[in-house]
């Protein structure tokens, strides 16, 4: 009657009722201690030493932290094991390895390499002034230039929401003979209202075009938002086309004030810290996201998908096509820079400067 009512066998009840009568039912647990398939490191001996051999010499970090990392995967140590005249599967040696505290990881940025001795007292240089300049009202901005973009039927990182089985189709191969031109996007991020201009050159990065971009946003944005302003407070990069060592740009400053009547103050940052500009990280990532998963076919698609970015703590940018030629190689004459009105910070000259209107 109980094996028909719960489908044991027969025998299997007899064992349990003598279990019951004897006293020595188990508590807790069915298997008596030691029942069941020996473990593999029961079974095989030294397996664990024999894939910590063949995963040591290619450990990356510290030997004694609890994550590491190897570059082999499961299938090929499984491989090698079974070639040693080992008998373990993949799963079984992924098992292992979390056992023995590794972990698949990636390499992770977080080495800056050497600093300037100057650079937290220039980053307080500047977290000072732009406070002093947005206290009275006078605008302050950020000026880079975004990574060039290949403009053609070129695939686009990131994912985007497609009807099923129909996703966005692109080139297989995204050889630069194939684009319509290089996309440049230089923008301007104005700190104080959160908004930002950013002009899409089609020809070379130059400091014309990087003031060029800044002039652009003055006329569309800055003078109708700061009809007092009589400064500007620019920080930008310590290299690129508004790089602090660069002629050119001061040069091209220098046009802008005369053009503006607005006294410029720059401050680049040091060296090797472009990440803490602020366009960076206020601005150009959200591009980035705008258009995950869609190609850049064209010009007019670059500068829509920039111009309609938004994020929820009220980010705002217009863009627009600059189609003008700007030649690379343009430098100023030592006369012409003599002829500048420049006037140098007594803090890091090379780093802080400011330029009067003439």
């Amino acid at each position: 009657m109980v094996s028909d009512a719960t489908g044991l066998s027969r025998p299997t009840i007899r064992k349990g009722r003598g279990e019951l009568e004897s006293g020595g039912a188990a508590r807790g647990r069915i298997r008596r201690a030691g029942a069941g398939r020996p473990g593999i490191k029961q079974s095989q001996p030294g397996i664990e030493q024999a894939l910590e051999k063949l995963v040591d010499p290619l450990t990356r970090g510290d030997p004694q932290s609890p994550l590491r990392w190897t570059c082999k995967s499961r299938a090929k140590l499984a491989a090698a094991l079974s070639k040693a005249g080992w008998k373990v599967s993949t799963t079984t040696v992924g098992r292992l390895l979390h056992e023995l505290g590794y972990r698949l990881q990636s390499v992770r940025k977080s080495r800056e390499g050497a600093s300037h001795p100057d650079r937290n007292a220039q980053f307080e240089h500047i977290n000072s002034k732009a406070d002093e300049f947005l206290q009275r009202a006078q605008p302050v901005v950020s000026v880079d230039t975004k990574n060039k973009e290949l403009v053609g039927d070129f695939k686009n990182a990131g994912r985007e929401w497609q009807p099923k089985g129909q996703p966005e189709k692109s080139l297989v191969h995204d050889f630069p003979q194939d684009a319509t031109g290089e996309a440049i996007p230089c923008g301007i991020y104005d700190m104080g209202r959160n908004e930002a201009w950013v002009s899409v050159g089609c020809d070379h990065d130059t400091p014309a075009f990087a003031v060029a971009s800044l002039r652009r946003w003055w006329e569309e944005m800055g003078k109708s938002r700061y009809p007092e302003a009589r400064e500007l407070f620019i920080t930008a990069d310590a290299g690129g086309s508004n790089g602090c060592r660069s002629r050119a740009w001061k040069h091209e400053l220098q046009r802008f004030a005369d053009e503006t009547g607005v006294r410029i103050h720059v401050s680049h940052f040091p060296p090797g810290t472009s990440k803490w500009n602020k366009i960076e990280h206020r601005l150009f990532c959200h591009i980035t996201h705008n258009w995950r998963g869609k190609p850049l076919r064209t010009f007019e698609t670059v500068v829509d998908l920039i111009g309609n970015t938004r994020t929820h703590a009220g980010l705002r940018v217009r863009a627009g096509l600059d189609k003008r030629k700007y030649p690379k190689g343009v430098t100023a004459t030592n006369a012409e820079m003599d002829a500048l009105p420049l006037r140098h910070n007594e803090f890091h000259s090379d780093w802080n400067y400011e330029l009067h209107p003439r």
